[in-house]
């Protein structure tokens, strides 16, 4: 029987923003430019590395901001979000070229956000026998849990399998998608049903399972035990297009054009030809010096 692996997923830009909105700008490499959010994603990286010692990693990042494949169904989707700033964009590449150099794999993708090549990649090694642990603090990827796959909050120190995706969100994990189109995710402006929030939502769907099987009993919604259960079928059957649309959006596509490779997601070190040059360009001397420690 082939080895099975535990293949960490990074899903890097909630690190970057975290590392560039925590360091200031005034935090700058040998050409003036600032480095606050790369020299912030290359600590987490190496934290990450020191303290799981994962034996595969990939890294995912988003370039599909207002390109995704989301944005041809539905304009709206995350309209509200404000491109990255110049200081920040510039050091997007250079988060990339720090994971490659630190031996991880890297996926992007200009119509799949990153948890779609997540959720792929996830898809592709777990139906290998191989286990995933998510990396991130998004919200949404919650519904990839199952027996093989995990989510791991690092800046939290929280770990979540099935048990604890009930617990924080009141639905299983791949219930949240049918969840996500009934409240909707203002974050991401998903409408969602008017009326309808987070506890409602949560309550529909223990009741009555998914969406679909919502919209199949729509008339017996009115006698469950939920506040306001009597004005439910209105507010879902005028809304019925909007909570599919929702969902299909908050879904997590599982079919991005990325390939599961295990000899690219195998750690084996830092690549010193990458690093050096890349670190000494940045200016990330202290940084350099944990490398050897791992390496």
């Amino acid at each position: 029987m082939p080895a099975t692996h535990t293949v960490y997923l990074v899903d890097a830009s909630p690190y970057i923003f975290r590392a560039y909105f925590s360091l200031p700008t005034t935090m700058v490499g040998k050409a003036g430019t600032p480095v606050n959010a790369a020299y912030g994603f290359a600590g987490f990286l190496l934290k990450l590395i020191e303290t799981e010692q994962p034996t595969h990693l990939g890294l995912a990042f988003d370039e599909s901001l207002n390109t995704s494949f989301r944005n041809e169904i539905y304009p709206a989707y995350k309209a509200q979000r404000e491109l990255p700033p110049p200081e920040l964009e510039a050091q997007l590449r250079w988060c990339q070229q720090i994971g490659r150099a630190l031996g991880a794999a890297v996926y992007v993708d200009d119509r799949y956000e990153a948890d779609d090549l997540i959720g792929t990649l996830a898809d592709q090694l777990t139906r290998r026998g191989h286990r995933v642990v998510v990396v991130t603090s998004d919200k949404d990827l919650a519904q990839l849990v199952d027996e093989q796959v995990s989510l791991y909050d690092f800046a939290k120190e929280e770990r979540y399998d099935r048990e604890e995706v009930v617990e924080k969100f009141g639905v299983r994990p791949e219930q949240i998608p049918d969840y996500l189109g009934l409240a909707g995710d203002a974050v991401d402006n998903i409408p969602g049903v008017t009326g309808i929030g987070p506890k409602t939502a949560a309550a529909l769907l223990a009741g009555m399972v998914s969406l679909d099987g919502l919209y199949d009993r729509l008339a017996e919604v009115a006698t469950l035990p939920i506040r306001g259960a009597k004005t439910l079928p209105a507010k879902l059957e005028a809304s019925r297009d909007v909570a599919l649309l929702s969902r299909q959006l908050a879904t997590i596509a599982r079919d991005a054009p990325v390939h599961a490779d295990l000899g690219e997601l195998a750690l084996n070190g830092a690549d010193p030809g990458l690093v050096d040059p890349l670190f000494e360009e940045l200016g990330f001397g202290r940084i350099r010096e944990r490398i050897g420690r791992w390496r």
